[in-house]
C-alpha cells in the first residue's frame, strides 16, 4: 500500500483523538497517533520503538540511520481538552478555510510529524552519516510524562534537537519555567462569637499569602532577564477556597498558585523558601499547613546563545532567537545532552483555542527548513562541519 500523502497524513493526526487532561472524562490514550506515525514511519525504513510510559500512554522513538551524534526532531502527540460548540469546524476533521488548515492539533503540534516526514522523505535515497530521529511524546499538555520517563531514562538521543511547538517559525532558546503549587491549611472551626473557639485557617491563609507576595517582590529585584517579554519571574494567587458560613470560625482552607521562574532559578530552592515563611505562621496560628506541587515543575530552559544549533537556526530562519513564557519540554531532552531549540511553524495565539490553526504560507518554509537541519546533522559527517 503506497504511504499517504502529506496532506493525507496530516488529516489522519487530526482525526486521531489524543486528548491528555488532569482529568479523567477527558482524558484519552494517545495510541491512534502513535500507531499511525509507527507504520508510516516504519514503511520508510525506520527503526520504530514503541515505549509504554502508563496505561493507555506511549512515547514513539523512530531511528534511520545509526551511530553517534545526529538530529533530533521531536514534539508531542497530544493535544488539549476542546469544546466542539466553539468551533465553527469539526475539531477532528483537517478543514481548509481561506489561506490556513484548521484542526484541533494543527497548531499545537500534532502537524508538525506530517511536516518533518514530507522534509525527509526525498533525502532517504542518501547514506545517512548521522541518525535522524523522529520523537512523539505524550501527556505534554498534561503531565509531561513522556518526556520526563526519557530524561529519568538517561538515554542519549542525539547531538541537536528541535521541538515543533508553535514559534512562528523563529528559533527559541530560553523560557521560564511552570510551577503550580498548593498550600493546604487545616486550623479549627468554632462558633464565630468567641474566636477562642476556634482557630481561623483563613485568616492564616491571609499571613500566608501576604509572605508570598513578599516572596514575589524579593524575587522580582534579584532576577531580570530582559529577552522576556515580562522580564521578571511571576507568582500568580490563582484560586483560594475555604470556610463554609459567615457564622462559623474557618476550619479549612486552601490556595493554588501559579510560579514561572527565570532561567538560573531552581524550583527545590524556590520551594525551600516558600517553607521557610509557612512554618512560622503554622505555630503562630496553630494551625497545620501542608504544601506542595500539583504536579513536578517543568524546569527554566535556556540554551546559549554561541551553540551550533542556535547559529545555524538564526542564519536558516534570519530572525535573532528569542525567549517565550510558555513552558516546554526542551529541559527535558536538554537532559539528555542535546543542544536544544523550539522551532515551529504554528503560532501560539491560536493554540489552545477554538479554530487552532496552521497557516498555509507556512508549509513549504517549514518542510524547506526542517530538510535544511537533516541535511546539515545526518548526511554531513560532524567532522566535515567542524572544519567549516
Amino acid at each position: 500500500m503506497p504511504l499517504p500523502s502529506f496532506q493525507e497524513q496530516f488529516a489522519a493526526l487530526i482525526a486521531a483523538p489524543s486528548v491528555s487532561c488532569t482529568q479523567p472524562n477527558w482524558d484519552q490514550s494517545n495510541a491512534p497517533v502513535i500507531e499511525l506515525l509507527a507504520a508510516w514511519l516504519g514503511d520508510l525504513g525506520f527503526a520504530c520503538e514503541t515505549q509504554q510510559i502508563a496505561p493507555g500512554k506511549f512515547n514513539l522513538l523512530a531511528s534511520y540511520g545509526s551511530g553517534p551524534g545526529g538530529l533530533v526532531l521531536a514534539g508531542h502527540s497530544d493535544t488539549v481538552p476542546f469544546d466542539a460548540a466553539l468551533w465553527q469546524t469539526d475539531p477532528l476533521k483537517l478543514t481548509e478555510v481561506g489561506d490556513r488548515w484548521v484542526g484541533l492539533g494543527s497548531c499545537d503540534m500534532k502537524g508538525f510529524f506530517a511536516l518533518a516526514i514530507e522534509a525527509v522523505r526525498p533525502l532517504l535515497d542518501q547514506p545517512f552519516k548521522q541518525p535522524l530521529l523522529i520523537l512523539a511524546t505524550c501527556d505534554e499538555e498534561s503531565s509531561m510524562a513522556g518526556a520526563r520517563a526519557l530524561a529519568e531514562a538517561g538515554r542519549p538521543l542525539g547531538r541537536a534537537a528541535v521541538i515543533g511547538e508553535p514559534t512562528g517559525l523563529k528559533p527559541i532558546r530560553l523560557h521560564k519555567g511552570v510551577m503550580m503549587e498548593r498550600i493546604d491549611i487545616l486550623g479549627q472551626s468554632g462558633h464565630s462569637s468567641d474566636p477562642a473557639l476556634g482557630r481561623s485557617a483563613l485568616e492564616a491563609m491571609q499571613d500566608v499569602m501576604g509572605e508570598l507576595r513578599g516572596l514575589r517582590a524579593q524575587w522580582q529585584r534579584e532576577f531580570n532577564n530582559p529577552q522576556f517579554g515580562v522580564p521578571q519571574p511571576t507568582l500568580n494567587l490563582g484560586c483560594i477556597h475555604g470556610g463554609d458560613n459567615p457564622n462559623r470560625i474557618c476550619g479549612q482552607c486552601a490556595l493554588e498558585f501559579d510560579l514561572r521562574p527565570l532561567p538560573g532559578m531552581d524550583p527545590e530552592q524556590l520551594r525551600e523558601a516558600i517553607r521557610g515563611k509557612l512554618q512560622p505562621l503554622a505555630l503562630k496560628h496553630q494551625v497545620r499547613i501542608d504544601y506542595g506541587p500539583l504536579f513536578p515543575a517543568v524546569p527554566p530552559f535556556e540554551q546559549s546563545a554561541d551553540a551550533e544549533l542556535v547559529r545555524l537556526a538564526e542564519r536558516l530562519t534570519g530572525h535573532s532567537a528569542q525567549a517565550v513564557a510558555f513552558g516546554t519540554e526542551a529541559p527535558y531532552l536538554q537532559q539528555l545532552g542535546c543542544e536544544t531549540l523550539v522551532l515551529g511553524p504554528g503560532d501560539i495565539d491560536c493554540a489552545h483555542q477554538p479554530g487552532e490553526h496552521l497557516e498555509l504560507a507556512r508549509i513549504e518554509p517549514t518542510v524547506a527548513l526542517l530538510r535544511q537541519l537533516i541535511q546539515h546533522y545526518c548526511l554531513t559527517r560532524s567532522e566535515d562541519v567542524q572544519r567549516r
